[in-house]
């Protein structure tokens, strides 16, 4: 059992981040956005790598939900990998359906199968230990243990919850614990109480199970849960190479976590401690933590000029940011959405987002950029009876086919060469040649050539959202609310 081909990371990203907010948005959420000027992986692509192929796990099995599909396999092919699955829920129903369904999957492939399941969006710093902590987990797990990972906490933190580690499992040399309590999160006093007896660990959402022995726990303490998901499995349906399941059973699942569902019923349960420096992420203030500081504390991306500035946080997209006698702020800017928050109030943004989408703000939602899956448009200009676009389209990218009502559009080349159907004609344009097409004409763009495409889109009319769109030949086979 300790093999890890017979291991499948199992990766939860359906999460929205929206503590995050503004850089975290519902269609493009803190798992597929860089960090840190950009540089290296995103949160998705990091976990990806962290459990690969080339250090002899088997392929990663992904749950995400449909609006994310595309940007998953993105993240994929970014990475180098291939995914035994990407598992699409049709509504969200917590952990412990998405594990089930997850377990179901990996036994399909090797009836040894164990999964390493943890979510898309957390920091490891310390790689190589994080493998020897699977790789003893893997061990466990083979002694028909849930395995639970509990972090040695840093701080007080009143942010997470905390397992209380219980008795020595006999043979491992210490290093794995019966689980006594799990306890939901704490206030300050309890938490520094906590951790003064040594006793308490941050519970880091990341585990290690035998397939079977999990399957067999939630027949025995959540029978619904397995039941709508052993039936949504089943009848799943394959979409582009994606697995889609059955959204009728998989409904009638209850909304539960896997630690309420199985974990603190179980008396399987055992958790391993580690110090790999883990960091789940779920806020500004914690994003603060890890990055690179100055030596007045601060961070900073982008255009900024700080004066007298400490222990700040500054994140500028375009604009010049410039702050002067400010301490322990978030300050955040992109092109649609400013924030500034007093660090200490990180965990407050999502309230923020609630009230975005009380008011129907798009902002809590998208972009400026909007993301397809051939690529992105960018709205650069905005008038009455005008919008101005940048269209960003993938080598291979194919738009649908498409005619609008109440608009013309002028598109000018200024990278790559565009195949374009107008009214059943088909041309090759080339940069720095143009095309005019006219209202309630039927049109096509593709981007035929091995660089991306990027087209200046400028439309003119006395109506230009989203929705005068009708579409036909959609090789992405999107639902209509997705294109809008």
């Amino acid at each position: 059992m300790s093999d890890r081909s017979q291991v499948f990371p199992v990766i939860l990203s359906g999460g929205s981040g929206t503590r995050l907010w503004p850089l975290s948005r519902a269609l493009y959420p803190k798992q597929f956005i860089s960090f840190f000027n950009g540089r290296g992986s995103s949160f998705l692509g990091s976990t990806l790598k962290r459990l690969s192929a080339a250090k002899g796990f088997a392929p990663p099995i992904l749950l995400a939900n449909n609006d994310h599909r595309f940007l998953v396999r993105e993240e994929l092919d970014r990475a180098g990998l291939t995914a035994k699955s990407i598992i699409l829920e049709p509504v969200a129903r917590n952990t412990a359906p998405a594990i089930a369904v997850a377990a179901l999957a990996a036994l399909a492939e090797n009836p040894d199968a164990v999964i390493a399941v943890m979510p898309s969006d957390h920091v490891i710093q310390d790689e190589a230990r994080f493998l020897e902590a699977v790789r003893r987990a893997t061990e466990v797990a083979a002694t028909g243990r849930l395995v639970l990972f509990g972090i040695v906490p840093s701080e007080p933190n009143t942010g997470y919850g905390y397992i209380r580690k219980g008795g020595d499992l006999g043979g491992f040399a210490g290093r794995a614990f019966t689980v006594s309590a799990f306890t939901e999160k704490p206030d300050r006093a309890k938490a520094e109480h906590y951790i003064a007896t040594g006793e308490y660990f941050w519970n880091s959402g990341i585990f290690v199970l035998s397939a079977r022995t999990l399957l067999d726990e939630m027949a025995r303490l959540a029978p619904e849960v397995l039941a709508a998901t052993r039936a949504a499995y089943a009848d799943r349906v394959e979409d582009l190479g994606f697995e889609r399941l059955d959204r009728a059973s998989f409904a009638k699942a209850p909304a539960i976590s896997i630690d309420y569902a199985v974990m603190e019923k179980t008396d399987k349960a055992a958790m391993l401690p580690i110090d790999v420096g883990w960091n789940d992420v779920g806020s500004w203030s914690s994003l603060w933590d890890i990055a690179p500081h100055d030596e007045a504390g601060n961070y900073t991306h982008g255009e900024t000029v700080l004066e007298d500035t400490t222990n700040t946080y500054v994140h500028s997209e375009k604009s010049l940011v410039a702050t002067i006698g400010v301490d322990n702020l978030i300050i955040v800017d992109t092109p649609d959405a400013l924030l500034v928050a007093d660090r200490g109030r990180a965990q407050d943004v999502s309230k923020v987002v609630q009230r975005l989408k009380g008011l129907n703000r798009k902002e809590q939602e998208q972009h400026l950029r909007n993301f397809r899956p051939w690529g992105f448009f960018e709205t650069l200009s905005l008038g009455p009876r005008f919008q101005v676009k940048l269209l960003h389209v993938k080598p291979g990218g194919k738009l649908s086919m498409q005619m609008h009502h109440h608009r013309s559009e002028h598109w000018i080349v200024v990278q790559g060469t565009a195949s374009v159907e107008i009214g059943g004609t088909q041309k090759l344009v080339r940069e720095n040649e143009s095309v005019y097409i006219f209202a309630t004409q039927w049109h096509r763009l593709e981007n035929p050539g091995k660089v991306p495409l990027e087209i200046i889109e400028v439309q003119i009319g006395t109506y230009l959202g989203e929705d005068d769109i009708i579409r036909t030949d959609d090789i992405y086979h999107r639902a209509a609310e997705e294109t809008k």
